[in-house]
């Protein structure tokens, strides 16, 4: 009797940690092969046939189509440079130049993934439409209250995640080019 309570309790506690540890895996995004360049992360393996499991399990569980390798890739950013995480009530600033790319995009989402709402409907950029200085360089700033320039409204949420999209570009696992790529500076300028 002693050795069934044993064994089921063994394999009680064996469920949860494997259930914990692959909730935990889904949920902050544990996907091998990630390319950190800054505070942008993105997982260039993701679209394609190469995908490891958890990042099959974590496009199943969201329902989001991911940037196959051939078209690009997608960058995240969590938190600024300084570490702090992306607050919608504080400016925070985008600046400096994207690796090079036919076209990109810039959308601030909520950490659901959702679009983060606000009162004019504008929840990204693309680098048709950015406004640049003389020498290329741009800079966006995310914010609560209007802008001069490239403002994207954050609607004032307490946190807000900010996905680039780099379309028919050589950054990624392909070309294995990364680390010295220039991305987009995130500061935080001021905060209540």
């Amino acid at each position: 009797m002693r050795l069934l309570f044993g064994t089921l309790f063994a394999l009680l506690v064996a469920a949860a940690v494997g259930l914990g540890g692959t909730y935990l895996a889904m949920t902050r995004g544990a996907a091998f092969g990630s390319l950190t360049i800054g505070s942008w992360t993105a997982w260039p393996k993701t679209g394609t046939a190469d995908a490891d499991p958890y990042a099959r399990a974590s496009i199943a569980r969201i329902g989001l189509l991911p940037v196959a390798l051939g078209d690009g890739v997608s960058f995240v950013a969590y938190t600024d440079d300084a570490g702090k995480h992306l607050d919608g009530r504080c400016d925070v600033v985008l600046s400096g130049i994207t690796p090079a790319a036919r076209f990109w995009t810039v959308t601030l989402y909520s950490p659901d993934g959702e679009l983060a709402a606000n009162s004019v409907g504008r929840h990204g950029f693309s680098s048709q439409e950015i406004v640049r200085q003389a020498d290329g360089n741009f800079e966006i700033v995310a914010a609560p209250r209007a802008q001069p320039g490239n403002w994207l409204p954050t609607g004032g949420v307490e946190r807000y995640v900010l996905v680039l999209r780099l379309y028919d570009t050589a950054v990624g696992v392909a070309t294995k080019a990364g680390r010295e790529v220039p991305m987009p500076a995130i500061t935080t300028r001021s905060c209540p």
